[in-house]
């Protein structure tokens, strides 16, 4: 406790679980939703102030640049495992290693991430059926978003030290700062500027340079174990290792994840750039609504992960009890807000009355069945926190995107209609979640008769 104190971090491995759940969640929450503010904010300036064919061509680059991000970013989740580990279990010269062999690396992610995105963004654009009248406008949007990915990759691998320790408030603190500049920035280049799409990218590349600014400037001078130095940046290889070990499967899933997304955009994209903006509107919305349950999918990495590293197993079961309750009830409350007024808030994007049709009849499906998708991400991170990643990853990639390829390939052609389509989501949700709950029980049985 008395580390605790001292340095302002959070000690998971003892007293009472869910208060400090609440305590750690709550500001890690707002944070993914201020990030996601940076998208929202670009598509509803757009959709406002420059139509529904620049609303449509931020929609058809979205999938595209997760897709390329994804699996460097999965680094940053191998980051916060190992980092909270080592924590849990007070070997501080590890996580000293750790924090300046993950800097390193997100540095290299960056670079390797900017070249594809810059040399192949349009050419992927291209592969996934973009209509002509959006792709010049994608492709500017995508590119200038690619040269700004060093400074996303940067800002999540700190945030994931910084959460690893149990520090969710100073990320929320940058965020709220920056995402205000965001939106500020979205509306000058592109009302006053008349920068349509380009000036929303740039926008978002700025608010993210200065957001990676001040977490660094923090981390140099932080005080405790996870303070960071420049010079002393190296690959300590049995750590690279274990973040490799844990990262990349989890950067594989979110890649595949994004394929299947991309190839369900794809999809999307033959009904024509109405429906396109429709989805676009509606999708973006859910985002908000994925990223609160998604905090306690985070939270349940931080958590197992301490206490696996502190071998303090009897309180995982708790752990995960109050996660899942969290989501069930932050998950039922929202979804059915979001229900009462999404006509309201698709109006926010776009006026026209067939885009906002469009995102009535997709939330109208997917909304009720959201919950499933946040207990999908609770056991995965409960997984990943154990130490687990190559296997999440496979459940997750069978369930999730193999039923929605399955789907696209065999059942939507026999009825394409849009519901349908949407439908995909929540059978593949329930599916995951199922396959991920049988895994744990087995590995926590494992764990606890190797323990005695």
């Amino acid at each position: 406790m008395a580390r605790e104190k001292s340095t302002g971090l959070m000690d998971m491995t003892n007293g009472p679980v869910l208060g400090k759940l609440i305590r750690y969640a709550i500001p890690l929450m707002v944070t993914s939703i201020l990030q996601l503010l940076y998208n929202a904010a670009d598509v509803v300036v757009v959709g406002r102030f420059a139509g529904a064919t620049a609303l449509a061509a931020v929609g058809a680059a979205a999938p595209l640049n997760n897709l390329l991000v994804n699996l460097f970013v999965g680094l940053s989740v191998g980051t916060s495992v190992v980092v909270a580990q080592h924590y849990g279990a007070e070997r501080y010269k590890d996580v000293q290693q750790t924090v300046h062999t993950a800097m390193l690396l997100s540095l290299i992610s960056s670079v390797l991430c900017l070249l594809v995105g810059v040399l192949f963004h349009r050419q992927l654009l291209a592969l996934m059926g973009t209509p002509a009248d959006v792709i010049d406008l994608s492709a500017r949007y995508m590119l200038i978003l690619f040269l700004g990915v060093p400074f996303m990759l940067v800002f999540n691998f700190g945030s994931a030290i910084l959460r690893a320790v149990g520090d969710t408030r100073r990320p929320l603190f940058i965020l709220s700062c920056t995402g205000i500049l965001n939106v500020l920035l979205n509306l000058f280049f592109v009302i006053r500027c008349h920068m349509n799409v380009a000036g929303v990218a740039l926008a978002t590349v700025i608010a993210q340079g200065v957001a990676t600014v001040v977490i660094l400037v923090l981390m140099m001078r932080e005080q405790s174990c996870i303070r960071f130095e420049p010079k002393r940046m190296r690959l300590h290889a049995d750590k690279a290792l274990h973040i490799i070990r844990v990262g990349i499967p989890a950067g594989m899933q979110g890649l595949i994840f994004s394929i299947s997304n991309s190839l369900m955009q794809s999809t999307i994209n033959s009904f024509g750039s109405v429906v396109m903006a429709g989805n676009t509107a509606a999708g973006n919305l859910e985002s908000f609504l994925f990223q609160a349950l998604n905090a306690f999918y985070q939270s349940a990495i931080t958590f197992i992960g301490q206490n696996v590293g502190a071998r303090k197993y009897e309180r995982l079961p708790r752990i995960i009890g109050c996660c899942v309750g969290c989501v069930v009830v932050l998950g039922a409350v929202m979804s059915g807000a979001a229900l009462l007024f999404r006509t309201q808030l698709l109006s926010l994007y776009n006026t026209d009355p067939e885009v906002i049709a469009v995102g009535v009849r997709r939330m109208g499906v997917l909304l009720p069945t959201y919950v499933f998708c946040g207990l999908m991400d609770v056991f995965n991170g409960v997984l990943r926190g154990m130490g687990y990643s190559l296997q999440p990853m496979l459940l997750s990639v069978f369930s999730v995107c193999g039923m929605r390829v399955l789907w696209i390939l065999v059942i939507f052609p026999m009825f394409p209609q849009l519901q349908l389509l949407y439908l995909s989501y929540p059978i593949s949700w329930v599916l995951a979640l199922v396959l991920e709950a049988v895994f744990f029980l087995y590995c926590y049985r494992k764990l606890r008769a190797q323990t005695a």
